[in-house]
């Protein structure tokens, strides 16, 4: 053409592409969240009784009256029954999951020693932790200025579309940033969920004022990868970025350290190199620390003196459970990313006995992709014969053997061959278990997956699926094997969860005892292992809330309803005793009029139209938060009487006492010889009746205590 006519895409200007997709919409579930349903044969811990085994829930009848009771068997002959509207003093007992709790005694006063043993323990570290971030608040730090063009210009060049946690993560760090004292702050996700990226947007906030910053990371293939990532994905800025580690000569090394030392260095990554003496930066403004828990004790003194007045940022693999970040608020400060990025890929698992030819094929197809394998064998004494027999199915192929005996220069110069694609099949135990992130490895073999842990099959399955192609995941066993029956609940469960992200819900136990000792100290694994992880949390979370004057009035006690109402689920409405368990537990949950429509909605659409029974359950269960709000300990029923206990005399006030002898006169009389009871004469004994009447009661009592004269919402169905 004559036109000469130059045509450039916004790559060849900006020298990057940003792939713009629009956000799907979040599946439910997705976000790591408590996984705990009760299921028959459970250990459970009551905070009163100590720890029992579930064994089914039981419909019993008293005087006429039906109710479901959930059955907690104890040591001995020893029987609970306890109340479903009081499920909330129950929690799934989450320890080791190689060892069995012992049971408790019912009236021992075994479980009482244990459970004050560990609640000192608790308050003391809770009282530790407070202390130490009180003092660290104080400490003088250097206040960054808000983001620069260049800063928004990098952000804008990252080719994926950020997901709201990294979004919400990398706002409270640069918030942190910017204030006048240091930053001390975890960044928690799970594997693959985007923590780099927030670190490295941290990383270049710095960088734009001057400052340098280190990025200790605990392995030197580690290393490298970060080393990678950051040149990248700094590239087309003026930031000098260095590797500190094995792989460099010790005269690369020497001079590296005199380019930190005079300042010439923006960016470095680097082992516990990073921590020697002669290195002195000339103006280091963040820390970036990976993996903390993976340094010797050394090391962390170490860290300890590096990090006193710089702002630091801890990254953790570790997937934090939501319930202790909430107990945590105010003892540490915290960022979680708990949402899987948008354009994952669900690893396709598959658990079979072993067959050479599905092994075959399985290799090759994912060589002919242009793919590498990870061959899981995690016995070191034969891993070079299994090595010869993979070599002998694939005589083509270049394969690699690693494991923790090999001198570790020769292990690590493997890997980093491997990173490079100089190997099509790495045959390995479980090494790669941690830090290894190989976008193009999207096959995994594990042999002998029944003898692995379930954390350690979730944490191997992660190291693949790591970019937008499918991977698989293949968990063999020994054919003909006759599987033991908790190898097989583990491997039936780890196929069950393949959505990205979802793998943690089945590694929770592991994983939140794991996590605990990551944050809180190994210290506290044995009292988390007596009392059960969810009632750690409980104590932890009041001994916090004390100490910082937080405690709520009505924090510490469960209002009990005994009405002469018949309320439960039938088999007949809901015949699985799983799926019952989960309703009773939601509707359990519920604290307002919303979260009973909620429910209701979700029970109609699953179920059908509930029975009576389930509408009087539903109707329990608000009028229990109303009386929640109230501060009311307990109601009971005697005839047509209904006796409404106080949790204290504080809570039955000389202004409540005059608006209900104002109201109601002769419906209601006062006792106090038992502690502050009011007794309510009901006007009818029909169980519909009843059920209305003390839900119109406690929401004229609520509305006058808050002084809200709120209409009421007319009911949805009958």
């Amino acid at each position: 053409y004559d036109d000469k006519i130059l045509v450039l895409t916004e790559n060849e200007i900006f020298g990057s592409f940003r792939k713009k997709t629009r956000k799907s919409k979040k599946k439910k579930g997705s976000k790591i969240d408590i996984f705990s349903d009760l299921k028959v044969g459970d250990f459970v811990v009551h905070e009163h009784h100590g720890i029992g085994q579930y064994i089914g829930i039981e419909k019993i009848d008293v005087q006429n009256i039906k109710k479901d009771y959930l059955c907690i068997k104890y040591k001995g002959e020893d029987k609970l029954f306890v109340p479903v509207d009081q499920m909330s003093l129950i929690q799934k007992y989450i320890g080791a999951d190689s060892e069995k709790p012992r049971l408790n005694k019912m009236g021992s006063a075994d479980w009482v020693k244990t459970k004050e043993r560990s609640k000192a323990a608790i308050e003391n570290m809770a009282a530790e932790l407070v202390k130490l971030y009180a003092q660290r608040k104080v400490v003088k730090g250097y206040s960054f200025s808000r983001d620069t063009e260049w800063q928004k210009e990098f952000e804008y060049k990252f080719p994926f579309v950020e997901t709201d946690d990294q979004l919400r993560c990398i706002k409270e760090i640069k918030k942190d940033m910017e204030r006048p004292i240091v930053m001390d702050r975890l960044l928690c996700g799970d594997v693959g969920f985007g923590k780099t990226e927030v670190a490295m947007r941290a990383a270049f906030k710095a960088v734009m004022e001057s400052k340098q910053v280190a990025i200790l990371v605990p392995t030197t293939i580690l290393a490298q990868q970060h080393y990678t990532n950051i040149v990248d994905r700094f590239r087309g800025y003026p930031i000098k970025i260095e590797m500190l580690s094995r792989f460099r000569t010790p005269n690369q090394q020497a001079k590296i350290i005199n380019d930190l030392n005079n300042g010439m260095v923006d960016v470095v990554v680097g082992t516990h190199k990073l921590l020697s003496k002669e290195l002195k930066f000339k103006d280091i403004g963040l820390l970036i620390i990976d993996e903390e828990q993976r340094f010797g004790v050394k090391h962390k003194e170490l860290i300890k003196q590096l990090k006193t007045n710089i702002d630091v940022l801890t990254l953790s693999a570790t997937p934090i459970p939501r319930t202790l970040h909430m107990s945590m608020i105010g003892v540490r400060d915290m960022s979680i990313i708990s949402e899987p990025p948008g354009d994952r890929l669900p690893i396709q698992t598959y658990v079979m006995e072993y067959n050479d030819g599905i092994i075959k094929d399985a290799i090759e197809k994912e060589l002919s992709r242009g793919g590498q394998v990870y061959y899981v064998h995690n016995k070191v004494v034969d891993i070079e014969s299994t090595a010869a027999k993979i070599q002998k199915l694939m005589p083509e192929a270049r394969i690699a053997v690693a494991h923790g005996q090999m001198n570790e220069r020769h292990l690590e110069n493997i890997m980093l061959d491997f990173v490079k694609k100089e190997y099509d099949i790495l045959i390995c135990t479980t090494i790669i278990e941690t830090g290894m992130d190989i976008p193009n490895v999207n096959t995994l073999i594990i042999d002998n997956a029944d003898h692995l842990g379930l954390s350690q099959l979730y944490q191997l399955r992660g190291r693949i699926g790591r970019s937008n192609k499918i991977s698989f995941a293949y968990l063999t066993y020994e054919k003909d094997k006759m599987l033991s029956e908790v190898a097989d609940k583990r491997l039936k469960a780890i196929k069950e969860f393949t959505d990205f992200g979802s793998g943690f819900k089945i590694a929770m136990r592991d994983l939140e005892i794991r996590g605990c000792g990551n944050i809180l100290g190994a210290e506290q694994h044995g009292h988390m292992l007596a009392i059960g992880y969810d009632l750690y949390v409980k104590f932890l979370d009041r001994a916090v809330k004390e100490l910082q004057g937080k405690m709520p009035v009505d924090e510490d006690y469960e209002t009990s309803v005994d009405l002469s109402v018949d309320g439960y689920i039938p088999s007949t409405y809901i015949e699985n005793e799983e799926q019952k368990i989960e309703i009773y537990k939601k509707i359990a949950a519920t604290s307002n009029k919303d979260d009973i429509y909620d429910i209701t909605e979700e029970i109609i659409d699953r179920f059908g139209n509930p029975p009576k029974q389930v509408d009087n359950l539903l109707k329990i269960s608000y009028i229990k938060s109303l009386c929640k709000k109230l501060h009311v300990k307990s109601i009971m029923q005697v005839g047509n009487n209904v006796n409404i206990e106080m949790n204290s005399g504080y809570d039955l006030s000389q202004e409540l006492i005059g608006f209900l002898i104002d109201n109601y006169n002769t419906k209601i009389k006062f006792d106090v010889s038992k502690g502050p009871v009011i007794k309510y004469k009901l006007d009818s004994l029909e169980q519909i009746k009843i059920l209305k009447e003390l839900e119109k009661f406690f929401e004229i009592l609520n509305n006058y205590k808050t002084g809200l004269q709120e209409p009421v919402r007319e009911e949805k169905h009958e």
